[in-house]
């Protein structure tokens, strides 16, 4: 293999990784330009070796399946679990496509190379707002939960009723809530009593309830406010 066909399969690995780290850092992700571009370079110097080493005679594949390997180890260093979510999935991905563009350089199939590329910016540019239009779909899906609310509301007994009023027109100005049931009971100590009351909810809007329980706790006379979910059914 002579020099320049090195050089020019290099230079299309490099331009090739370069197009999709472009994409990536403009999406400020952990593995940018530098990053994609030198997995790029790296699996087709890889094949260029291999190449060189042995000629016609020689399987290039061999190398190729050892890149997917360590590109793999490198993947798996950038997909980190935070809580019940994964990070990094894309990244990992976007790496491994990067090789394999790589290879199609190093191999001199500079056409499938850049279809490749091509392919990897479309998966980007056109999927992401795809999948932000249906995980918003499941999110109003999700939304048709059936939500039952109970809270528990200790207060003075001479503020009862201004508690329950105060209940009732937050609640009738939320289109979100719908009251279904609002009691009261007597405490051990005669001066103070228990509100109890159940709200519907269609869809699960724990920010409103929370928002409701602080301006009830901000009364004066009331000393206890808490709420739990009571029950959930599906439409």
């Amino acid at each position: 293999m002579t020099v320049y066909t090195f050089t020019l399969r290099l230079l299309i690995a490099f331009i090739c990784g370069g197009m999709i780290g472009i994409e990536r850092q403009f999406r400020q992700k952990n593995a940018g330009l530098r990053t994609n571009t030198l997995v790029a370079l790296g699996s087709a110097a890889f094949i260029l070796l291999s190449v060189s080493l042995t000629g016609s005679t020689g399987d290039p594949s061999r190398i190729a399946s050892q890149i997917v390997t360590g590109v793999g180890f490198l993947g798996g260093g950038l997909i980190l679990k935070d809580g019940f979510s994964v990070r990094g999935l894309n990244t990992a991905a976007t790496i491994w496509c990067s090789a394999s563009v790589g290879t199609f350089a190093g191999l001199g199939l500079t056409v499938q190379a850049m279809v490749m590329v091509a392919f990897v910016i479309a998966t980007h540019v056109l999927f992401r707002p795809l999948g932000f239009m249906v995980g918003k779909h499941f999110s109003f899906k999700e939304d048709n939960t059936n939500i039952y609310y109970r809270f528990r509301i200790r207060c003075k007994a001479q503020i009862e009723n201004h508690i329950r009023i105060m209940m009732l027109n937050t609640i009738s100005l939320d289109p979100h809530l719908q009251l279904r049931s609002l009691k009261s009971c007597d405490d051990q100590d005669p001066s103070y009593s228990f509100i109890k009351a159940e709200i519907f909810s269609t869809g699960k809007h724990d920010i409103i309830i929370e928002k409701l329980a602080a301006k009830l706790t901000m009364e004066y006379g009331v000393t206890q406010v808490s709420w739990e979910i009571n029950e959930q059914a599906e439409e």
